[in-house]
Parts: C-alpha cells; structure tokens; sequence
C-alpha cells in the first residue's frame, strides 16, 4: 500500500515520535516544502508559496517518481530527520525557504561523519564536459561534473523551463525553489545510476557511429565523394560514415536571413546539384556500401522561399506569407516544428540520409529561445533527438554538450578546435572527466579542426581517437588540410592503419562497453577513481583512462625524440589485476608505475589480464559486419581467477532492445595453477539478423608453444604467432548455442 505522508498544520507526526524505515512511494510534505526521495543517494528538495509544487519535467528532470526507498522519518519538536541507507536530511520547519540554518544533510564518509549546507561549494569536484571547444586552442574551464571527493553535488533546477506538451513554459512563480541533492561519498557509480533515475538512461546508439568517419569542409562533388571512398578503401581503411558539410545544399540563392560567416547560405535543405546532381542516387550507392550519410544542418534561418520544399512547408503551416511574412525558426512552437522535420528533414531522409549534424553556433544573435529562459541548443537536441525515433529506429544526434540531461541525445561534437599537442593533451583529460556529467560521447576533430599540420602529432592524434567513441577526421575548408590517414607520409599512413584496423577488430568490445552506458551509466572512458575510488593514485592521472571495463589507455600527447619519435611515457596501472601491453604483450603488476618506452608504431594501450576480450576479424565495415567469427584474445591471469565478461549483440539500429530483443555471451576464464580455461556459453538472446553460427579464434599471448591444449565444441587448429609469442587455436563454425572452451595446460 502505497504511504502518503503529508506533515501540514495539525501534523500527523507529534513531536519526538517516529515512523520506522519503510518504504516511500510518495513525495514528502512538510508545510511549504515537499521532499521526493527518489534513490537512496538522491533526495529532491522543494520549497513553494502556498505548497504549489511542481510536477511536470523539465529538460533535466524527466521522472522524478520515487523508488520504494527506505526511509526512517523521525521529528523533534520542528525538526525532521529524514534517514536513507546512504544519508541523513535533517529539515527545521521553520516555514522558509531553504537556507544556512533550517536544512542540511550528513553521512559516513571513510569513518568519519560529513555534512551538507545550501551554502557550501564543492572544494574536489572531478570535473565535467565543456559545451564547446569552437576556437579553442588548449585548456579552458570546464563545467562541473555530478562526481566530487566532497562525497555530494548539488544540481538546481530553480526557475528552469517547465517541459510540457512537447514545447517550454515558464514555471509558476511560486515554485522558488527545486535542488537535487546526492550523496554518495565516493561511490560514484551509485551516482551515475542516480542521474539516470531522474534524468533518464542513456540510449542504445545506432552501432555505426562508434566506427570510422570522414568529414571535411570543402565543396566536394558527387565524384570527390566516391573517389573519398574508392581511396579509403585502395589505401585499406574502414569506412562507416561519410559526413556532407555544408556545401551539400545550394547557397547562393539565399536573398533573405541572418546568415552566418558573411553568408546567408548557412542554412540550407536544397541540393547543390551542380555539385551533387543526383543525390538519391549518390546516397543509394553509398548505403549498398555500407556507407551512412550524414548532413550539416544549421536551422536558424529556417526554410526560405529559395528552398525546394518551401511552398509544401507554407501549406503545411497554413500561412498567408503576403498578410505574416517569411515564418522565422520556432523550435518553441510544436507545428512549426512538425512542418519543418517535414519538409527540411524528411525528403533527404527517404533519399537514405542516415544522420543529421546540427552545428548550432546561433546564441550571439539568438541567446535564448522566444518566450523562454531556455537557450537553444539544449532544446534543439532535444526535439532533433526525438524527431530521428521514428519507424522503430534508434534516436541519433550529433550535436555540442546542452547540460544536465543531455546524455538521452548521444552523440555529442566537441566542435571546431586548434590541433597542436596542447590541445589532445587537454583533450584526453577533458573526454574523461565529460562523462562525470553524463556526456559519454564525444566525437572529436582527429587532428583538430584548424592547423595540426604535423604528421607526427595527427598520428598520436589518431591513436588516441582508436579509444574515443568514434574514430572521426574532420578539417576546415584549406587546401592544404585534408585528414585522409594516406596523405600524410609513407610511415605515418602505416601506423595509422594498423590503428584503424585495430578500431575495427576491437568492435564487439567497444560496442558491449556502449551497452554499459546504457545499463550501468558507466562512461565510455571513465576516470580511474570510478573503479578504484580508495585508490588515491587515480585522482592524480588526468593522462590515463580505462575504456571499458579491460582496457587501460594512456595517450601520448608530446612530440618524440630521434628517428622513432619514441616518448617515455609514465604510466600507473589501477589495482586488482595485471596488465598486458597490447602491442608488444609486456606485463605490467597493478598498483604500480612505470616508464614505456613508445615509438611512434606503438601507442600506450594495456589490457587487463585474466579476462577475455571480445574481438573480430578485421573488416572493412567494423559496425555493420556480422559476427560469424569471435575472436577473443586473454593474456594470462593470477592462479585462482574466475573471471566473467558478457558480451553484447543487437541489431544495432532498432529499438528492438528495449523490447528485450539482444543477446550476451559469457566469456569465462579461470585458472588453477597452469591450467587455463576459457570459455564461451551458449548465446542467450536473440535479435534480428543473428548469426546462427560462429567460428571462434582463441589468440592466447603469453602461452607456450608446446602447451597442451583440449577443445569442447569443435574440432581445434593450433598455430604459433613467434612475433607476438602467442598460441593461437581456431575452431570452425559451430551453433551459437552450442558450449564452446579451450582447456590449455
């Protein structure tokens, strides 16, 4: 039975008496302030004139609803203590708003009691996202993330635009006051999975924006495209998504707007068919490949009279443009909103467009949208998200950092920024500490965006983007900047494609790591603190990150020395396991440091012993390529470890997945003494377009040649790699369901 407690005048609650910890299913209210205890470590605290609460969302608050949390509820004359597994919320009921004396909170953090006031500031906070990086040209300030050593954080919601009937409205203004409050001392996944619960989860992505992208800004022809394609594949690169700048439409013909840049042909939805005369037929080609569109979009100046569709859309509207005018953008307005997807969107979209960038660089004219205090692009990514959700497809954005909830609209575009050395070292510090707020996917300008004309730094820029959420090129409009990885000298395009390669053989782990996102609110490249928050050495390495569970990654981010361009890196290596150089197999003991040598073949990247990673064949289309072969690599574990990694399968673009339509493997290892043992359980789940039948590569570095090796499942191959000291054994095709293990002695 659900309890509604309501402590008004005439209190239900005499003082000095007590409710025992049960479970809360409803907002609590104590004259003019309510407080909804929605996880164990997150209590929503309001205060409104005449208890007029708010109830609606916002942009940030999309379910607020509490979760059956424990709470013991006691009162001391006008004091009431609120007390949750993870904290105490102590309320003087003084009949005012939320200030220094009348409310503040406590817990044990460490063995020693820690406490909360309105007026405190976070003096550890681990950092979060920027907005954007446009201009940039090394560090800058960064937003604060949700994660802090103080144990708590503190997101305000006062005053934001309620979000309601699919547009923004002021809130009343009786609602003064709307804090969230979490604490969870330093268990920071806990915190995570509390953003999740008010803000919503992060979705499934569509699989193919985490592969390999070409952008550039240039006023490409049809035949430049293929030729882009044609030379990423003669050059032995993979290819998944091809991005159309601006020049995709026509914008000459642009008479009336704002403009952008010295130009009014910023926006626009009409080919340039003296560049591309036949779109459809272009994009059609490109989709048999394998090959996802994507198009520039800058909306601010709407749909004009010059553009294709513009007479449909004015119908659409139901407008006299004689008695109203040119109609200015309205993302506040829901039918004008619906005509524009309509007539801007959807045409290029059945030609096969799979994929919008919305590059909103607007706010210096257009700070905050018509009759809101809410700017535009957090709003914008938003609707364009929701707008993509359609025919059973997953929602896919591609936009800058809008804040607080903004992880429901991966991914994200870090924008236009400066390539030198001291940008990717900000960089690598800036993409890690992002998803402390919940921006779990940043796709970078791999060299930057201006400049970063050597070949040395755009290489180590390219190994670094081999762990970011896609491995994405992208320049300005300058004939002498051009990403293509072949252009950039003999030795360099090598390296560089050993990285692509790798990307793409690493794809079924990148991918089950996205899924965690999603599950667990776990970022994609996550801070050492979130898996070893006792460990005080995580705090002090805004050089390393783990990606994914198995893989540690340390970036060179400095110019080399001699021939090889070699760099010693210092790294430190998180304890609990030991850890696997993957280019070279050097074992590394956790807890401690250590300097590597890196030529300029070789990059920093350690994988976790004892667990076994999922990989593939390498493939021209590393997000579209079925998995008929499971590669899984598993460099040698402590004697006694039973360790279980899940991999991750769906379609990779529908919304079956929330229909419960995917499927994991089991992926064990275990080792007594010199025996090893890895395993593959049967597939659980299914999906379309499965594989019903799989081949299995065991790669085992670390193992010796002569060692014995019995297979369940399949008949067994072994060989020996003398390069890498590793025992390599295949098994053919077999049922997916079928028990697969390798026994090596």
């Amino acid at each position: 039975m659900k309890r509604i407690l309501s402590f008004l005048a005439g209190s239900l609650l005499l003082a000095g008496s007590s409710i025992p910890a049960a479970a809360i299913t409803e907002p609590v209210t104590v004259g003019n302030a309510r407080f909804t205890f929605i996880t164990d470590n997150l209590v929503r605290m309001e205060y409104a004139v005449d208890g007029k609460f708010l109830n609606d969302s916002t942009l940030f608050a999309v379910d607020r609803s509490p979760r059956d949390v424990d709470v013991e509820i006691k009162r001391d004359g006008r004091k009431y203590l609120f007390t949750t597994p993870a904290m105490t919320l102590v309320y003087d009921a003084d009949g005012c708003p939320f200030g220094q004396n009348n409310i503040h909170a406590k817990w044990n953090q460490k063995g020693k009691e820690k406490k909360w006031y309105i007026w405190m500031r976070q003096s550890e906070n681990l950092l979060g996202p920027v907005v954007t990086l446009d201009e940039v040209t090394g560090p800058v300030d960064r937003l604060e993330g949700l994660l802090s050593r103080d144990g708590w954080y503190v997101i305000n919601d006062t005053g934001k635009d309620v979000y309601k009937n699919g547009r923004l409205e002021h809130r009343d203004g009786a609602h003064m006051q709307d804090l969230y409050l979490f604490v969870y001392g330093d268990d920071y996944k806990k915190a995570l999975k509390s953003l999740a619960a008010v803000s919503g989860k992060a979705p499934m992505t569509r699989k193919y924006i985490h592969g390999s992208w070409y952008c550039r800004w240039w006023p490409y022809t049809a035949d430049d495209y293929r030729d882009i394609v044609n030379g990423y594949h003669e050059h032995d690169f993979p290819m998944d998504v091809l991005v159309f700048d601006m020049d995709w439409h026509r914008k000459k013909d642009a008479t009336i707007g704002m403009g952008h840049a010295g130009t009014r042909g910023w926006t626009g939805y009409s080919w340039n068919r003296e560049l591309i005369p036949d779109p459809e037929g272009l994009i059609g080609e490109l989709k048999e490949k394998n090959i996802y569109v994507a198009l520039n979009d800058h909306p601010h100046d709407g749909i004009r009279p010059h553009e294709d569709e513009y007479k449909a859309f004015i119908e659409e509207l139901g407008l006299d443009t004689l008695k109203h005018g040119v109609p200015p953008f309205q993302p506040n307005n829901p039918k004008y909103m619906k005509a524009f997807f309509n007539h801007a969107h959807r045409p290029h979209e059945k030609m096969g467009a799979a994929l919008w960038w919305l590059d909103w660089q607007q706010d210096y004219a257009l700070p905050y949208i018509s009759g809101t205090s809410t700017r535009h692009l957090p709003w914008l990514n938003e609707l364009y998200y929701n707008d993509t959700r359609h025919d059973n497809q997953r929602g896919a954005a591609f936009s800058r950092w809008g804040g607080w909830g903004d992880h429901r609209h991966p991914i994200q575009f870090s924008g236009d920024d400066e390539g030198n050395w001291g940008m990717l070292k900000f960089l690598v510090d800036l993409t890690t500490t992002s998803g402390n707020a919940g921006c779990f996917f940043w796709a970078h300008d791999t060299g930057g965006f201006y400049g970063g004309r050597d070949p040395e730094l755009y290489t180590r820029w390219t190994q670094y983007a081999l762990l970011n959420s896609s491995l994405r090129v992208h320049s300005v409009v300058n004939k002498k900047l051009d990403r293509r990885p072949w252009l950039w000298g003999e030795r360099q395009e090598k390296v560089m494609r050993d990285v692509y390669h790798l990307r793409s053989k690493l794809m079924p782990y990148i991918y089950t790591s996205v899924r965690q996102c999603h599950t667990d609110m776990l970022p994609l490249l996550r801070g050492l603190y979130i898996e070893n928050p006792a460990d005080s050495m995580s705090y002090t390495r805004p050089d390393e990150f783990l990606f994914g569970d198995l893989i540690l990654g340390a970036p060179v981010t400095e110019a080399g020395k001699g021939q090889d361009f070699t760099v010693d890196k210092e790294v430190y290596f998180p304890t609990g396991s030991s850890w696997y150089h993957l280019y070279n197999g050097k074992r590394f003991e956790g807890g401690t440091k250590a300097i590597v040598p890196t030529p300029l073949e070789e990059s920093p990247i350690f994988v976790k012993g004892g667990w076994m990673l999922p990989m593939q064949p390498y493939t021209e289309r590393m997000a579209s390529t079925p998995l008929t072969t499971l590669v899984v690599r598993c460099y040698p574990g402590a004697d006694g470890d039973s360790n279980t990694y899940q991999l991750y399968e769906d379609d990779g673009l529908t919304l079956d997945y929330e229909k419960g339509r995917f499927a994991t493997t089991d992926l064990t290892y275990t080792r007594s003494g010199d025996c090893q043992t890895y395993t593959v359980s049967p597939v659980k789940g299914e999906y379309e377009g499965q594989p019903l039948k799989r081949a299995y590569r065991f790669e085992l570095p670390g193992i010796d040649a002569k060692a014995k090796i019995k297979a369940v499942g399949g008949k067994a191959k072994k060989s020996y790699d003398k390069a890498s000291g590793t025992l390599v054994v295949e098994i053919p095709a077999t049922d997916i369901r079928r028990k697969v293990s390798l026994t090596v002695n």
